[in-house]
């Protein structure tokens, strides 16, 4: 079966078909600049090289198309018609309560995902028209939309719930909902099965770190806390993001600087994080190492407090399952920076835990990397939600 994962932004969409059989990915790219001059598509066969082309893109109905050409064609192409894409695979970044699992998409389900763009007015509609883009240019295959909101609504409620007045959630939903659910589910999945056991027997810490980041608490196979909130700017400080702040800093701000509330939430999503504590180093960790070798100190305390605020997370989430049988990092910071997994991980030793620095040198593999006989197994587990999505598809239409 051949699955096709759409991931939509605003003027971008990513694409994978993957063989789901075997799990093989036949192709990957990506559609920039859609809607905007000097649009262009990347397109990666299997073994072959990378192409790139500029093409025009008024819109995602355009990218659909283009992504079905560069699948079919001659030269580049992996499949030899459209008939060869059995199902389509969509992130949906938030579905709010009405989706706690995947769902084949219908009018039905189209409505309510559009119900749910108050919550995610970035991403959702974007989402959407992708799927509508979709469903123009391949009437009658098969879509489902994996939401990346659906594996934290297992949460109880003290987690989900803000100390607000009740009525906001009543009237607004506002609450907790998490994200990066797709990560979460399958690395915790993936961790469970490469020690040989059932995650539902297991207690796991799942660490998504990279530009953005949340942590997960998996106890017994379900999500029962995470640091993302209603929106993707809480918890953990990120690449750009400022994460948990005091809610009145943004008034104080406002009104020192001049600015909207607006304005400064921009400032917390954009100009925070890493990125905002380094003085505008850079959101990037390689650069923030690089410039801490050098003797930036800025670049070091955003470091170090990064660490802090991860480790932090992982504390208190111990205490929400009672104990902690795994912490498994992923995503980029996680998979790649032996250094940031290593200074997170020293203040995990009174867990009765250490890290082996010859395994933990390994980058962008599956690997333990705390030692033999440790109370808790510390683990870099690489994610791949196209690869959940695609599972997930298959699941609902197989």
């Amino acid at each position: 079966m051949n699955v096709l994962v759409l991931n939509c932004g605003s003027s971008s969409l990513k694409y994978q078909l993957i063989e789901t059989d075997s799990e093989k990915v036949l192709a990957k790219g990506l559609c920039e600049r859609i809607g905007i001059d000097g649009s262009a598509i990347t397109h990666t066969p299997d073994g072959g090289d990378k192409v790139t082309e500029q093409k025009p893109m008024k819109d995602h109905t355009d990218a659909v198309k283009l992504v079905i050409d560069k699948l079919t064609d001659a030269s580049v192409g992996v499949i030899k018609d459209l008939s060869e894409i059995d199902a389509v695979g969509h992130r949906v970044v938030h579905g709010g309560e009405k989706f706690a699992t995947s769902v084949i998409i219908d009018d039905d389900v189209m409505k309510a995902i559009e119900e749910c763009n108050d919550l995610a007015p970035l991403h959702n509609p974007a989402n959407i028209i992708g799927i509508n883009a979709c469903r123009e240019v391949m009437p009658g295959v098969p879509m489902v939309a994996v939401f990346d909101t659906a594996f934290h609504q297992t949460m109880p409620r003290k987690a989900y719930m803000y100390g607000l007045p009740y009525e906001y959630y009543e009237k607004y939903k506002v609450r907790r909902y998490g994200f990066h659910g797709t990560s979460h589910d399958y690395v915790s999945d993936r961790a469970a099965k490469i020690l040989g056991k059932s995650r539902d027997d297991l207690k796991i810490i799942v660490c998504h770190l990279g530009n953005g980041a949340s942590i997960s608490a998996v106890k017994n196979g379900k999500s029962v806390d995470t640091s993302m909130g209603m929106t993707p700017l809480e918890g953990l400080i990120m690449g750009t993001r400022s994460g948990d702040i005091d809610p009145a800093i943004i008034s104080f701000i406002a009104d020192k600087e001049g600015l909207t509330a607006d304005e400064v939430i921009d400032i917390c999503n954009k100009k925070s994080g890493v990125y905002g504590l380094s003085d505008g180093v850079s959101s990037d960790f390689r650069d923030l190492t690089k410039a801490t070798k050098d003797g930036n100190a800025k670049a070091e305390g955003a470091l170090e407090t990064y660490a802090y605020r991860v480790a932090k997370y992982i504390g208190s989430y111990i205490v929400a399952m009672g104990g902690v049988d795994v912490v498994a990092f992923t995503a980029g910071v996680g998979e790649n920076d032996c250094a940031m997994r290593k200074a997170i991980s020293e203040y995990l030793t009174f867990l009765g835990c250490s890290i082996d620095d010859e395994k933990n040198s390994i980058r962008g593999e599956e690997v333990i990397i705390s030692k033999p006989g440790d109370k808790v197994t510390i683990m870099v587990v690489p994610t791949n939600e196209e690869l959940a999505i695609a599972r997930e598809t298959v699941r609902l239409t197989k």
